[in-house]
């Protein structure tokens, strides 16, 4: 049988996951955007020191995404082990509501990758911080 291209999405953020760079919290996260012409972008959390310098694993696969030229993505996964799946914070919500608002959200826990759970970006920022050109 196929899998679903959620699977498919999910595994690949778990792939991702291998490749974060967490010495200080120990937390790796992977994420996988999906194109709407079919690529799969991946990133990973990269933590510094200072840690306001921190990137998400979402913002590392959408900012890659964006500099290789995509600007329409279909949903993005989230994978770290975290009861439920790893929820995007606030500043990865903004950027995906600028650059990726009608994406649907899939979150899973490394221990249980089949469990998704989906949001939509307004549901996770219902009011954000956007222009309309």
């Amino acid at each position: 049988m196929a899998k679903s291209t959620k699977q498919v999405l999910v595994e690949a953020a778990a792939q991702a996951r291998r490749r974060a760079v967490a010495p200080y919290s120990k937390f790796k996260v992977g994420a996988a955007l999906l194109t709407r012409d079919g690529a799969i972008v991946t990133g990973a959390n990269v933590e510094s020191a200072s840690y306001g310098l921190t990137c998400c694993a979402e913002r590392v696969a959408l900012f890659k995404a964006l500099t290789e030229g995509h600007r329409q993505f279909v949903a993005v996964a989230v994978v770290a082990r975290a009861a439920g799946g790893p929820m995007p914070c606030g500043a990865c919500r903004q950027l995906l509501a600028e650059y990726a608002p009608a994406v649907r959200v899939w979150v899973a826990d490394t221990r249980n990758l089949r469990r998704v759970r989906t949001f939509t970006v307004r549901r996770l920022l219902p009011a954000a911080f956007v222009t309309v050109p």
